[in-house]
């Protein structure tokens, strides 16, 4: 029976494995946008996943293989039970800090959200890592308080010195659930651990707010701002990762 049991298992990730699958969108003229759709049944929320850096997720063979830290650790999301979309950047240009918060960004982060809502009909929740956030926050401004259920914040860009940075957008008009998770130990020049505080304190009209500040994982390496450190909750990815999905399914403050 265990050795049915396991088998049953492996026979469903599998299966699981089977109908992930890149969805390509045209988001405007002459420019799409591919996202790595993991749909499972049963589903309460369907998250969307902002990566940092330049926004690209690493596609290879029809899969991500980027190392950013929401990129490694979408198995988990899905093995909580979500839908997960990973977004990739737009085919026209790269994410940088001014992109981040055009309105080219947000109508192609409007057009994923509409097809995900459309395809399933459950509550959008964006989650954003490092300048994802900026994307993420951007969206949720813009959107209102009827596109999405809510944003997770995850290793903030909080400087002032970066064009798009959270504390410095207009936070006050973001009126939907927010979670902002970040390391103590984040040694990023630009999302300092000791700013994150200005983030909650300019949701003023978000229904609930939470800051998590975390400690745990282990053996951080390369450059401080990159995903391998504790900026990118490296050792503790699925520690993480549930509490981002406790909070989605019960937000609180």
């Amino acid at each position: 029976m265990r050795i049915l049991s396991v088998t049953l298992l492996l026979a469903a990730a599998t299966m699981a494995s089977a109908e992930d699958k890149p969805i390509r969108l045209d988001t405007r003229p002459g420019v799409s946008v591919t996202f790595y759709y993991m749909k499972r049944d049963g589903a309460p929320a369907t998250v969307v996943l902002l990566m940092g850096g330049a926004g690209g997720i690493g596609m290879k063979g029809g899969a991500p293989r980027s190392r950013n830290f929401l990129v490694r650790s979408r198995e988990h999301f899905a093995a909580g039970g979500f839908n997960v979309a990973v977004v990739n950047r737009p085919t026209d240009r790269e994410l940088d800090f001014h992109f981040r918060t055009s309105s080219e960004h947000v109508q192609d982060l409007r057009q994923v959200v509409s097809y995900l809502k459309k395809d399933t009909g459950l509550p959008v929740w964006l989650v954003g890592t490092s300048r994802g956030t900026i994307s993420a926050t951007a969206a949720a401004i813009a959107f209102g308080n009827e596109e999405l259920a809510g944003i997770a914040l995850t290793s903030s860009v909080t400087s002032s010195k970066r064009p798009g940075a959270v504390p410095t957008q207009k936070l006050e008009a973001i009126r939907i659930p927010v979670l902002v998770l970040h390391h103590e130990k984040d040694a990023c020049g630009i999302t300092r651990p000791e700013e994150v505080s200005l983030i909650t304190t300019g949701l003023k009209n978000a229904p609930v707010k939470k800051q998590i500040m975390v400690s745990g994982g282990a053996d951080p390496q390369g450059d401080p701002c990159e995903a391998l450190h504790w900026h990118g909750f490296i050792g503790m990815e699925k520690e993480a990762v549930d509490i981002i999905a406790a909070w989605i399914r019960n937000p609180k403050p």
